[in-house]
């Protein structure tokens, strides 16, 4: 048995946040971090990503508002939350205390909402903001600025000029849309510093003993693993899209192998959901298990296993010879 952990740099970075590891949380599956709070300390996760808030109390869509797939839920909650005066006092505080790095998801019905999100948070202690253009749990289609690269190139160019210039921002993007990298391109261009992937999927279920819709919103978004090969390839697409701009990658991961995927395909950081559901302390455990994957390849660390699926057979055989004549060297040197 192991008595010490494989050496892996597992530091990473989010435009111009330090974290140190990948593994966040993802918006809506743990709301602000108090109920995964008594299971570990949540400042030893690369961060927290809170449920998205809109500006005013929000009760959400119809009951009932979840129900069980073969490979994941499928979940109708719409943007249930307290407000933003109520998540700065009670949910951004607490997270402040107990040393968390702070990604705050926020979403709105229009651009003027997010702007004002935006506003409201300028001066709080955030790290990161993610702006969720892209929640398939709403009334109106209409809303999901993310299947549109004009309005969601609005919405991301007011968020940036109205949000504290310090602090980074991600849109968070959606899978249904026919070209994920021309949505990708849009937000960039509108100053994303970097870009979050996926947000559910649309989809529905029927229940057979009713004959009716399973969910009191009739359709909702899916998540778990049945969803991970579309975020893969997202991830892979936006990455070949725009190259230079870091992305937050997540979607049906439940161990350090299915987060490695996403590093390879091109994310900086990973965001852990679904999993959560039946092993609140699943983002501490991949941590190890990524540290792990790595180590069995050969990584020396994660910023260089980031996008290497895009290497050529070349290119990826140079990086381990390169390792190879170091460690070579340092040996050489000890003796």
């Amino acid at each position: 048995m192991r008595t010490t952990q494989p050496t892996v740099d597992l530091r990473t970075s989010l435009a111009s946040v330090q974290l140190a590891n990948p593994v966040l949380t993802a918006s809506g599956c743990a709301a602000a971090g108090k109920e995964l709070g008594q299971f570990f300390d949540v400042a030893d996760l690369g961060g927290i990503v809170t449920k998205s808030i809109m500006m005013r109390p929000r009760s959400g869509r119809a009951t009932p508002r979840m129900a069980e797939t073969p490979s994941g839920m499928l979940n109708s909650i719409g943007l249930q939350g307290p407000g933003i005066d109520s998540f700065i006092a009670n949910d951004l505080k607490w997270l402040k205390d107990n040393g968390a790095r702070t990604v705050v998801s926020i979403a709105g019905h229009n651009t003027d909402e997010f702007v004002n999100l935006a506003k409201r948070l300028y001066n709080q202690p955030i790290d990161l903001l993610e702006v969720n253009i892209s929640c398939p749990n709403v009334e109106s289609r209409g809303q999901v600025f993310a299947c549109d690269p004009l309005a969601a190139s609005r919405v991301i160019s007011a968020v940036r000029r109205a949000a504290n210039p310090n602090v980074p921002i991600f849109a968070k993007l959606t899978p249904d849309v026919t070209d994920i990298a021309a949505i990708a391109r849009s937000v960039a261009d509108a100053g994303a510093d970097g870009i979050s992937l996926i947000n559910t999927l649309l989809g529905m279920v029927i229940d057979l003993d009713t004959l009716r819709p399973a969910l009191g919103g009739i359709t909702g978004g899916l998540s778990g693993p049945a969803i991970r090969p579309v975020a893969v390839r997202c991830v892979w697409q936006v990455h070949q899209a725009v190259p230079h701009l870091p992305l937050l990658g997540m979607g049906g991961i439940k161990t350090g192998r299915d987060a490695l995927e996403f590093i390879l395909a091109g994310a900086c950081a990973v965001s852990v959901g679904t999993a959560v559901f039946h092993d609140p302390t699943a983002p501490m455990r991949i941590i190890g298990e990524l540290r792990d994957e790595l180590a069995l390849r050969g990584f020396a660390s994660l910023t260089d296993a980031v996008g290497f699926a895009h290497k050529s057979a070349a290119e990826q055989d140079g990086y381990f010879a390169g390792l190879a004549r170091a460690d070579a060297a340092a040996i050489a040197g000890e003796r």
